[in-house]
C-alpha cells in the first residue's frame, strides 16, 4: 500500500516524539530529588507542568485520531500507546506531589535506586519515539525496558521488605509505601510503552 501514509498521518510522528521527550524530561526532574537538599516543592512545581504538558499532547494525538481517515498504524496501538506515555508521567507527578504533601522525609537508598532506573528507561523511550517513524532498531529498546522493569521489580520488593522489617515508625512506612508504589506504576507504564511500540513494530514488519 504504497499511499498508505499521508502528510496527516506524520503529524503522528511529531506528538509521539514530544510526548516520548516530555516523559524523559520529567524523569530528570524527578532524579533531583536524589539530592536530599533539593527543593521539593520546586521539583513537584515542574512535574506538575510536565504532566499538564503531557496532556495537552496526549489530547492532540487523540483529535488527530478522530479525526484521521487513514493513520500509520493500528488506532487501537496509537491509543494505548498515548495512554501509557501518559500514565508514565501522570504517576511521576504524583510520586512527587505526594512527597511534598505528606511531608515524607529522606529517601531510601532502595528508593533513589528506583528514580535511577526510571530516568533510564524514560531516555530509551524517549530516543525510541523519535524513531517511530522508521520502525527500526526498536527491538533493543523494547528489550532494555524490559529488563529496566525487571530490576525496577526486584528494587521494589527489597524496598517493601526494608519498609516492613521495623526499621521505620508505622507513618514513615505508610508514606514511603505510597511513593514506592507510584514509582512502581511509572516504571510499569514505561513498560506498557515498550510493549505498544512492540506489538506496532510486529504488525508493520
Amino acid at each position: 500500500m504504497p499511499f498508505r501514509l499521508t502528510p496527516r498521518d506524520n503529524a503522528f510522528y511529531a506528538m509521539f516524539t514530544e510526548a516520548g521527550r516530555n516523559v524523559a524530561d520529567s524523569a530528570e526532574v524527578l532524579a533531583q530529588l536524589l539530592d536530599p537538599n533539593a527543593n521539593r516543592e520546586a521539583v513537584a512545581k515542574q512535574l506538575r507542568e510536565r504532566e499538564q504538558a503531557g496532556d495537552a499532547v496526549t489530547h492532540r494525538i487523540m483529535r488527530q485520531l478522530n479525526t484521521s481517515f487513514v493513520t500509520p498504524f493500528d488506532r487501537e496501538d496509537i491509543y494505548r500507546l498515548a495512554s501509557a506515555l501518559d500514565d508514565v508521567v501522570d504517576a511521576v507527578e504524583a510520586a512527587a506531589d505526594f512527597i511534598v504533601l505528606a511531608d515524607v522525609g529522606k529517601l531510601p537508598p532502595l528508593m533513589n535506586e528506583q528514580i535511577l532506573l526510571l530516568q533510564r528507561s524514560a531516555h530509551e523511550t524517549a530516543e525510541a519515539m523519535a524513531r517511530l517513524g522508521t520502525l527500526r532498531d526498536l527491538e533493543p529498546y523494547w528489550i532494555e525496558v524490559n529488563r529496566l522493569e525487571n530490576e525496577a521489580d526486584r528494587v521494589y520488593r527489597k524496598l517493601l521488605s526494608k519498609l516492613f522489617s521495623g526499621d521505620y515508625d508505622a507513618l514513615t512506612m505508610v508514606k514511603l509505601r505510597e511513593v514506592a508504589d507510584g514509582l512502581e506504576d511509572a516504571a510499569d507504564a514505561l513498560e506498557h510503552v515498550a510493549h505498544a511500540v512492540e506489538s506496532i513494530a510486529v504488525k508493520e514488519s
